[in-house]
């Protein structure tokens, strides 16, 4: 009997599908200067680089290598010296500084080595602290911060304040506040750094399970066992991609 065939239809539906960037890069270039007006550090050289919508993706890389002025550029914290980078298809780099704040508050959420807690304040209220620069109500920012503190596994201890939490725990209130404003991009800098190691294995899993709901996380990390849980790696070298590797698909 001849062998089988796929129709077009079958054929098409065992192929991945392309998913669509949601930030790229464009020979981003970065430069600092001396007060002087000479060049102090060429830190970027002509970055090109595209994310896919829910990728988890890690940048590594040597001290000096430009991964954290990447990172900063972005998380829209910093404007590259040349090039383009287009975010949920907005060129950042043509906004004006205001207009640039209020864009990065409602695509980017941002999870950091130090937690970065309000002392003074309830972990509800600390997840909440993003949307009162958003203009939502008091009483809208604690219920939606509720949730959030749900989805991490800290609706128990609503009412606590940071210092009344472990390490992990509060870790867990830095990312539920990421995720308050519903962004697009999750941009996570050596989240698991201050942690133990298997309070960092549950940080980093709770990255699994997010990105396996769809969220798109750019990681940056100096630990190869941290990256090997990411779908990509990047590494930087001397301002330059030197190798952009896929771990596994989707």
């Amino acid at each position: 009997m001849p062998a089988a065939t796929q129709s077009p239809a079958e054929t098409a539906s065992a192929t991945p599908a392309k998913r669509d960037a949601v930030a790229r890069l464009e020979k981003i270039t970065k430069i600092y200067y001396k007060p002087d007006g000479s060049i102090m550090v060429e830190a970027l050289r002509g970055i090109d680089l595209e994310i896919p919508g829910g990728e988890f993706i890690a940048i590594m890389g040597a001290s000096g290598s430009g991964k954290s002025t990447l990172m900063n550029i972005l998380g829209c914290l910093d404007r590259p010296t040349g090039g383009r980078y287009i975010l949920d298809d907005t060129p950042a780099e043509e906004l004006e500084d205001e207009a640039l704040s209020a864009f990065r508050g409602r695509k980017i959420g941002f999870v950091f080595q130090a937690f970065n807690l309000i002392p003074q304040l309830t972990i509800e209220e600390n997840v909440s602290v993003p949307l009162f620069y958003q203009g939502v109500k008091k009483h809208e920012r604690i219920e939606r911060a509720k949730a959030k503190l749900d989805l991490v596994g800290l609706g128990d201890r609503l009412g606590h304040r940071p210092r009344e939490l472990s390490g992990g725990q509060q870790q867990r209130v830095a990312i539920a506040r990421s995720l308050i404003t519903e962004p697009v991009i999750l941009m996570a800098d050596e989240p698991t750094g201050n942690l133990d190691s298997a309070t960092g294995d549950a940080i980093l899993t709770m990255f699994e399970g997010l990105h396996s709901e769809g969220m798109t996380i750019i990681m940056v990390t100096h630990d190869d066992s941290v990256a090997d849980r990411c779908e990509r790696i990047v590494r930087l070298r001397d301002g330059l991609v030197e190798s952009d590797r896929c771990l596994r698909t989707r």
